[in-house]
């Protein structure tokens, strides 16, 4: 997985980071170049994005799948798939749509992964 996501992050161009963690914003896999800032590794900002989500759920708006900020230095592009949180941090000038299509590929991936790990209970 890591590899993949190496390769994704080579092949947007401004895409410097890729974190999939879990609802809670622990990170289990996370890629980057050399220069993001640590922070952009960090639970906090991971977790954000369920925070989010919720808040929009209760004002009306339905759970968000997907947010986009944009800040002075970089652009923070944060989703659910298959019950993970993925995070793309990239250059102000990132090709936003690139990311959004490459998350595509990154859910095929997640959907195999979890395949791969599911264990049968049925099965003694």
């Amino acid at each position: 997985m890591r590899k993949f996501l190496q390769d994704i992050v080579q092949k947007v161009i401004g895409l410097e980071c890729i974190v999939i963690a879990d609802r809670d914003g622990v990170p289990l896999v996370a890629v980057s170049d050399d220069k993001i800032p640590e922070t952009a590794l960090m639970s906090g900002l991971n977790s954000t994005f369920g925070l989010a989500s919720l808040q929009a759920a209760k004002i009306g708006l339905g759970e968000a799948l997907t947010t986009i900020c944009v800040y002075s230095s970089y652009q923070v592009v944060q989703m659910d798939l298959e019950g993970l949180s993925v995070t793309f941090v990239g250059a102000t000038d990132c090709n936003t749509g690139h990311i959004l299509a490459v998350s595509k590929e990154v859910s095929q991936a997640l959907v195999e992964l979890k395949s791969k790990t599911e264990i049968d209970v049925a099965q003694p």
